[in-house]
């Protein structure tokens, strides 16, 4: 399997009117987002683009390469700015989860020194390969 990136940075058309600045990624159909001002448009931005992103991966789904930003075309109310998805936080984040096992089979495990987090990520990571 492909290392995925640990970024991406896509150009993003900023719309500014009076109600604030509208977010819309050309090469992302449906990922849009919107801010009060440039700043929070910003982050928005950064975090719409992250999220769709994600899920493009963890659906597998073919990320488009990025436009250059020199040849998108914007009006005279609209700005291209790049964007910068930064991924390695999503991926690595972690949950807890509460499960229940048979008694004697943790005994044995946590005698034997075993990471349950760390068998249970594997066996889930196995099982979703092969569906």
């Amino acid at each position: 399997m492909r290392k995925k990136p640990d970024r991406y940075v896509f150009p993003a058309v900023f719309t500014y009117d009076g109600d604030g600045v509208a977010v819309s990624f050309p090469d992302l159909p449906g990922c849009n987002t919107c801010g009060s001002d440039q700043d929070e448009a910003i982050l928005m931005a950064q975090d719409a683009l992250r999220g769709h992103l994600s899920c493009m991966e963890d659906d597998n789904d073919p990320i488009p390469a990025p436009s250059d930003f020199r040849s998108v075309k914007v009006d005279v109310d609209e700005a291209v700015v790049l964007v910068e998805a930064w991924m390695v936080p999503l991926r690595e984040k972690t949950v807890r989860k509460n499960l229940t096992i048979p008694a004697k089979l943790a005994y044995k495990a946590e005698r034997a020194g075993i990471n349950f987090s760390g068998v249970l990520t594997k066996a889930l990571e196995k099982e979703l390969q092969r569906l």
